[in-house]
């Protein structure tokens, strides 16, 4: 934990770390939205599955 305080300090000292901050967050942002999407589509593509799985059931073979 002493190694982890120390880099934040470090990092605070130097330009380096707010930078490194930046991208860190900005790849937080990015994986939130990504989350976001994966969730939404995937409510739909299972409710697309369900609708054709459904539909293959009812069709009668001829």
């Amino acid at each position: 934990m002493q190694k982890f305080q120390a880099l934040v300090a470090k990092m605070r000292r130097k330009e380096k770390g707010a930078t490194v901050i930046e991208y860190a967050l900005i790849a937080a942002l990015i994986s939130v939205a990504a989350i976001a999407a994966f969730s939404f589509i995937g409510t739909s593509v299972k409710s697309t599955m369900s609708g054709i799985g459904s539909a293959m059931k009812s069709a009668t073979p001829t």
